[in-house]
């Protein structure tokens, strides 16, 4: 194992944050995998999922099964862990800007067109190859004006060039779920077995350039720039794995998560060795703009009458809003038939929050499709 420290721009003179990435392997040798835990630093259950990776991923590398490369970062978000407001962690947006940890990555499209136009061929290999050259010097090109960029800039040089992206995070209170590409589902649906994903949510882009979408979604935009006269495959499958909710932190569990993982990675063909056989899928993949949140028409105390997992019909009452000064009782339905799959920690909401959130399998909604 190779450790890279990454320093980050400074935004205070005196106060330095380093970014930490474990590198297993041999690069170019064969296909790269790039990990990492708590973009959004206050989502935990990934951090301790990392730890148990890293002591199976030093095993195999012990054991010269790493075909290619592994990149793991453990703590992807050094800057998230040092914001603490009144003793919690404010880990989902940057208190700098306010923007959130895991939007607004740089879109490289326009200067890998510049660097590559008149140099593909028909050979879908080569194209790959100039394209991850042409994609890892724009990454090495970005601003780091300040620590926000420096995060940005050096998490996807980390991950722009590789075959397989995994960014793991978790929701407030969920099912086991992830969210990736339309077009890369057949490869990611035995990621979603593995792991045994309740709800798989689909779209080609979903708003805000997030994390995953920077990585992968350059490759079909570019596919369609050239034509099939220079073939370019979607050589990128990135994904959000949702390690289910914030409090799902356990030996067992996250042991399990990273099991789940090393297997993929040996489906996929960055690990050697028999690949493990596939789990029975528990959900069909549905799309993202059919996820639909249920907001608090006012504040007051929720009270969940299903739990998270249940499949539920349009209509059917899910949570109640007890308004404690005036008693109204407000009851929360669900908007479709489909999974109840996340669902909010605070058991207290001001008005508008968003409460759950039901997968159903009509794409009913437009725009941004991510939450804030």
């Amino acid at each position: 194992m190779k450790t890279v420290h990454h320093a980050l721009t400074r935004n205070t003179p005196g106060v330095s944050i380093e970014l930490q990435s474990l590198h297993f392997g041999t690069p170019g040798k064969g296909p790269k995998a790039t990990l990492q835990a708590a973009l959004h630093a206050d989502e935990i259950p990934g951090l301790l999922v990392a730890h148990h990776l890293r002591a199976r991923l030093a095993a195999l590398e012990a054991e010269g099964r790493i075909l290619g490369e592994v990149v793991l970062v453990p703590v992807a978000n050094p800057i998230g862990l040092t914001q603490r407001l009144l003793q919690a962690v404010e880990g989902r947006f940057d208190l700098a800007s306010g923007e959130n940890f895991n939007r607004h990555y740089a879109d490289l499209f326009d200067a890998v067109v510049k660097q590559v136009d008149g140099q593909l061929t028909f050979d879908a290999t080569h194209n790959v190859a100039l394209i991850r050259d042409a994609l890892r010097e724009a990454a090495a090109a970005l601003p780091e004006r300040s620590a926000l960029e420096s995060l940005r800039r050096t998490l996807l040089s980390l991950s722009i060039d590789a075959d397989i992206v995994l960014d793991l995070h978790c929701d407030s209170e969920a099912v086991m779920h992830l969210y990736t590409e339309t077009s890369v589902w057949p490869q990611v649906e035995p990621l979603a077995r593995f792991l045994g994903c309740e709800t798989a949510l689909l779209a080609e882009v979903s708003g805000d350039h997030p994390f995953d979408e920077a990585c992968s979604t350059i490759w079909p935009r570019l596919a369609a720039r050239f034509g099939s006269d220079t073939p370019i495959p979607s050589a990128c499958v990135a994904v959000t794995v949702e390690l289910r909710g914030e409090a799902d932190v356990s030996h067992e569990s996250a042991g399990r998560d990273a099991q789940a993982l090393i297997d993929y990675l040996a489906w996929q063909g960055v690990i050697a060795g028999a690949p493990a056989e596939l789990p029975p899928a528990r959900c069909a993949a549905t799309p993202l703009a059919g996820s639909m949140p249920v907001s608090a028409p006012h504040g007051g105390v929720v009270v969940y009458l299903r739990d998270v997992g249940a499949s539920v019909a349009a209509g059917e009452r899910l949570a109640d809003l007890v308004e404690p000064m005036t008693g109204q009782v407000t009851p929360l339905l669900s908007p479709v038939d489909g999974v109840f799959y996340a669902r909010e920690t605070r058991r207290f909401v001001p008005a508008g929050t968003s409460v759950l959130r039901v997968a159903g399998r009509e794409a009913l909604r437009q725009g941004n499709l991510l939450t804030a």
